[in-house]
């Protein structure tokens, strides 16, 4: 299953993205029958909040935004046209703000950047099922 949207980058492309998020993962468990945990739909919320909210700071333009489950996982892929690829600061919490990637690597089973002929492609990893603990399962970089 995949959905893809194109954003505007205006202030309501980050909730827009928030909710084709949640509406494809709605799709996924109705049409595609597979298990997603409520912790999936809010991680994936999020992390599709905190990329889409980089690309529209960081680079001019439209914003593409591709959802397609891969295994277990929903995949998360946003591009921009910025060439510059994001670097995750080291932790410090006395730092104000810029806290949105650490975060998104905190929470994601996989993450990677691509550079793209224009511009780049952050893609993220988020696990459909939660672990028998109660944790997320296993980071893969």
């Amino acid at each position: 299953m995949r959905a893809a949207a194109a954003l505007d980058g205006d202030g309501t492309c980050i909730a827009e993205a928030r909710r084709l998020a949640a509406a494809f993962l709605t799709r996924v468990r109705a049409e595609g029958g597979l298990p997603v945990s409520d912790r999936a739909t809010d991680l994936t919320q999020l992390v599709v909040s905190e990329l889409v909210t980089n690309a529209r700071k960081y680079a001019a333009g439209p914003i593409l935004m591709d959802l397609r489950v891969v295994g277990d996982a929903v995949e998360v892929a946003v591009w921009d046209s910025d060439p510059v690829l994001p670097v995750a600061r080291a932790a410090d919490p006395g730092r104000v703000g810029q806290h949105g990637l650490e975060i998104v690597m905190a929470v994601v089973q996989g993450f990677e950047v691509r550079r793209e002929p224009v511009g780049k492609r952050v893609i993220a990893r988020v696990a459909l099922l939660d672990t028998a603990d109660g944790g997320m399962p296993r980071q893969e970089r």
